[in-house]
């Protein structure tokens, strides 16, 4: 332990309190007094390693009027509900290694500097509804038992949840993150809904597990929006905004919605297991669908100009509907046979052809190998005005 701990018995690892030399949970009711009268608001509070009773912690934040100083409750144990609702942190906070064993509340909670519940246990309930947070939050591995709510926080700097687990209800409902959220990692035992959140930097969701319906509709986000390796097992219903979204190598069993407004989407080598539609308002356009595996897929109101197509191995299970794409260029060409002159007409293609097209011939005497990456010339265009039936909007 990085404290002296209390000397009341071996097995105690409270933060012993000069000059008694046990922690606050061992002290005699007079010495407990003693040091209560001495709190006062802003007060710093140690109770690292300490078992924080119902009473204990009631009586500290009555002295206190709820306003704390730099609190320590590192590898605290809470056997009882905490409640910390409208408290306010004027300091750095840490609840690192803690264990709540029934409610943990921080209802609209102030936190003027960083929070840390690095590796905290919650057996039951999370609250976290309405809290603020100005300086950093750390949630990294948590383990929250029990429905986790964050409902209409405010995180003013950077937040992590990487590798935390969830395994009720979560919500993050209209919930504002001021810097980067990262939530590599997560585990989402049951439904997530992150409705109407903002997002005014990176929203990081790699190599997360969704294992019930997922909402991932933010009002805003800044950055970027990415669930690159992330896996939902139910359906995932999700939007975005004027930013780029990164679906790359996301497995998706069960129903997937994407709505974008002028956003982009890379679906590179997604596996898609349930019927997925993304659909598309302004300038929305999806950049590559290589090595994507559908079961059934429907493109709307898209823009493919410059989306990546190759490894697609079934495109006759795409869809699409009012897409957009790069348009072949008209002239006069000079074939072999009669007529001499013949008007070719304009049609779509995809992207990849534009790169067959910028390939001109080799000089005479030079083999005619394609560039890196290409096994062979593609055929000549032939004289049509639409795309395969296939790939019909």
């Amino acid at each position: 332990m990085g404290w002296v701990v209390c000397a009341a018995s071996p097995e105690c690892t409270g933060s012993a309190r000069p000059p008694y030399g046990r922690c606050l949970a061992h002290l005699e009711r007079d010495e407990l007094g003693e040091v209560i009268r001495g709190l006062a608001p802003g007060s710093p509070v140690d109770l690292r390693g300490t078992v924080v009773g119902e009473d204990l912690l009631e009586q500290v934040l009555t002295a206190t009027r709820r306003t704390l100083g730099r609190a320590r409750f590192d590898w605290a144990l809470f056997p009882d509900e905490a409640r910390f609702g409208a408290v306010l942190f004027r300091g750095d906070a840490s609840f690192d290694h803690a264990a709540f064993h029934r409610l943990a509340s921080f209802y609209d909670a102030r936190f003027t500097g960083n929070v840390s519940f690095g590796e905290v246990r919650f057996a039951r309930e999370l609250s976290l509804h309405g809290v603020t947070v100005t300086g950093h939050a750390a949630l990294d591995r948590v383990v929250a038992g029990g429905d986790a709510l964050f409902g209409s926080a405010r995180f003013g700097r950077t937040s992590s949840f990487r590798h935390a687990e969830f395994r009720g209800f979560t919500s993050f409902d209209d919930a504002r993150f001021a810097g980067d959220a990262g939530f590599r990692g997560c585990r989402f035992g049951r439904t997530v809904s992150f409705h109407k959140a903002r997002f005014d930097g990176l929203a990081g969701f790699e190599a997360v597990r969704f294992s019930a319906r997922t909402y991932l509709t933010p009002a805003v986000t800044g950055r970027r929006l990415t669930l690159a390796g992330a896996r939902a097992s139910g359906a995932l219903e999700l939007s975005a905004a004027g930013c780029p979204v990164d679906l790359r190598r996301l497995h998706a069993s069960g129903e997937l919605t994407v709505r974008l407004q002028d956003a982009e989407v890379d679906l590179e080598e997604a596996t898609l297991r349930g019927p997925a539609a993304v659909i598309g308002r302004g300038t929305a356009r999806v950049v590559s669908l290589r090595g994507v595996e559908a079961e059934s897929l429907e493109l709307t109101r898209l823009d493919l100009t410059a989306c990546r197509f190759a490894g697609f191995p079934r495109p006759d299970r795409v869809r699409l509907t009012g897409c957009a794409f790069a348009a072949a260029p008209r002239g006069l060409r000079f074939p072999s046979k009669w007529p001499i002159l013949r008007w070719w007409p304009g049609r779509r293609r995809i992207a990849e052809e534009h790169a067959w097209h910028e390939w001109s011939s080799p000089p005479a005497g030079t083999p005619a190998d394609p560039p890196a990456g290409r096994s062979a010339a593609p055929p000549a265009d032939p004289p049509a005005s639409a795309p395969p039936a296939h790939l019909a909007g």
